[in-house]
């Protein structure tokens, strides 16, 4: 479960995320929606503990970010934008059992899950043939997100997962993200594409310059504007917003 109480981030004397305050269940996608700049990246990195929080808290399985930030980071995997943060000069398999290895997994562990993570994205052919730097951007986003998860964390943060995939992957990583709905993880997930938010999402938080404006199931989010576009009612929202 996370949990987010009054999180607040300030830059100087510049809040860009501030009280905001909702949770995500255990078996719970949402989707956290905002244009850019919005803050929903800060707000991201503050609950994986890569961000100092200025005020409030965040609770990842009843781990305080800010107060136990190594304990939380076991707990977490997590995904951003297109930084695929890989090791070029190492093999995709190499890169992940690094990973494996810092989350304290030893070798055996490693191989385990890095093999059952290669099968699930389709990584088999290139696991261990060539070195990342070789790769095309959809190969090294794929290793990128099998690495996010080879400790098989409870509370996962995805940041526009799909960026840079092809039809096929994209496929694949909403076949996986559905798979951890099912296995009872708690998903907070960030995305630009309304369609990909309405296919996966049980219910959606959006943000405006670093404050919450809705938080809400999509159906019940369509309705209470009368509106059955989920992108026209998100511009409403974020138009609504500029000019108070």
């Amino acid at each position: 479960m996370l949990i987010l109480n009054n999180l607040t981030k300030t830059f100087k004397k510049t809040t860009v995320v501030k009280d905001l305050s909702f949770k995500v269940n255990p078996g719970e996608i949402v989707g956290l929606l905002g244009e850019n700049g919005a803050g929903k990246t800060t707000t991201l990195r503050m609950i994986s503990t890569m961000l100092k929080i200025t005020f409030g808290d965040s609770i990842v399985n009843g781990i305080s970010s800010s107060k136990e930030p190594t304990k939380v980071r076991q707990e977490i995997g997590i995904l951003f934008g297109g930084d695929v943060g890989l090791y070029d000069r190492l093999t995709a398999r190499e890169n992940l059992k690094y990973f494996a290895n810092l989350y304290g997994m030893n070798d055996k562990e490693a191989d385990t899950r890095i093999n059952e993570l290669a099968t699930q994205f389709d990584m088999l052919d290139y696991l261990d043939k060539k070195k990342v730097s070789t790769f095309s951007r959809g190969m090294k986003q794929k290793v990128s997100i099998a690495r996010s998860i080879v400790h098989n964390p409870n509370v996962m943060l995805f940041d526009e997962p799909s960026t840079g995939l092809d039809v096929s992957a994209v496929r694949t990583i909403h076949e996986f993200i559905t798979r951890c709905k099912n296995e009872g993880k708690t998903i907070l997930f960030s995305s630009h594409s309304m369609q990909e938010v309405e296919k996966l999402c049980d219910r959606v938080i959006i943000i405006h310059k670093g404050v919450l404006l809705e938080n809400s199931t999509i159906s019940d989010l369509k309705e209470k504007y009368n509106n059955d576009n989920l992108e026209d009612v998100f511009v409403e929202l974020i138009g609504g917003a500029k000019h108070e």
